[in-house]
């Protein structure tokens, strides 16, 4: 199989049908071989019923339905497992992406050797001051912390090699990171290409303003697994060392000073270097027993479950 289309969707029902459709004209025009994989992240809106439809008159539609809401990465994650195509597409499905990017997205995977190529909305038609002017600040920032040189890291509208979906590890709302995680996996050719952003048809967006602030907060979070997430010890044993001997070369100075320099002085707990040393000495305990716990879960740590399927269609 050519390409396999992962769309992860909530409460898309108007749009599926028309989706479906422009996908299967697009395919059939280019002679590929293909599924079509949604999936349904706890739409309550009959979404589930239209895919049931559509997989019953395309054999080519498939689908998993999560029994509740879990989020846009556990749905790639499942979709991610269940995709058989030497191309993997993602895709939103509400028409906002355009599937006629689709062939030249494979052929740069298939010809150009590339590992993962994104898209770029270079020209929006979503409000400029609540995500235009937002996404250009977090997609700079982004850019600066994990060094992919991408323009558009939320574009949903991507391609990949197969080996690569099939490495990587998207979980909680690292969805809008696919290509960092790619990189830190080891798949370094990662490149962009300008596609057509569509005018929202139906219904409204899932996602307000505050997928911004919590998009930076998972990229501090991304930076800091990428660097320290196999060896948390690096960090927090080497920062806990430093505050303990910080705390240590103050309480040595403290004995000296009250043993044989100023016996008759003020007494050590009247002294401020006190308080510094023993906090310090603290800190640094804690730190450095941070860091071996962390050591002790990153070894012993087991696949969770992040999603539970409720139905599967063709699969």
């Amino acid at each position: 199989m050519q390409i396999s289309i992962v769309i992860p969707l909530l409460n898309e029902r108007e749009s599926l049908k028309e989706l479906h459709d422009w996908i299967v004209q697009v395919m059939q025009s280019n002679h590929f071989s293909y599924e079509v994989i949604f999936i349904d992240d706890g739409s309550t809106d009959g979404s589930w019923e239209i895919i049931s439809e559509l997989s019953k008159a395309d054999e080519n539609v498939k689908a998993i339905r999560f029994l509740k809401n879990f989020g846009k990465s556990q749905a790639l994650h499942a979709g991610f497992k269940a995709a058989e195509g030497e191309v993997v597409i993602t895709m939103d499905a509400d028409l906002q992406d355009n599937p006629e990017e689709i062939p030249e997205m494979y052929r740069m995977i298939t010809q150009e050797g590339h590992h993962v190529v994104s898209g770029w909305k270079k020209k929006r038609y979503d409000s400029v001051i609540t995500k235009n002017i937002p996404s250009k600040l977090f997609n700079w920032a982004a850019r600066k912390t994990s060094g992919v040189k991408l323009h558009d890291f939320n574009c949903g509208l991507k391609a990949f090699n197969q080996k690569v979906v099939k490495t990587i590890e998207v979980s909680g709302e690292m969805h809008r990171y696919i290509p960092v995680l790619a990189k830190n996996a080891g798949f370094s050719d990662i490149t962009e290409k300008v596609v057509q952003h569509q005018a929202r048809k139906y219904g409204s967006t899932k996602f307000g303003a505050e997928r911004f602030i919590n998009g930076f907060l998972d990229l501090i979070t991304i930076w800091f697994v990428s660097k320290f997430g196999r060896r948390p010890m690096h960090l927090f044993g080497a920062w806990g060392v430093l505050m303990f001997f910080v705390g240590f070369g103050f309480s040595l100075y403290l004995g000296i000073d009250k043993l044989f320099l100023n016996p008759t002085g003020r007494l050590i707990t009247q002294r401020p270097q006190f308080y510094i040393a023993l906090t310090a000495m603290i800190i640094g305990t804690q730190l450095f027993l941070a860091g071996f716990i962390g050591e002790i879960m990153v070894r012993s740590r087991k696949n969770d479950t992040r999603y539970n399927i409720s139905d599967k269609i063709n699969l």
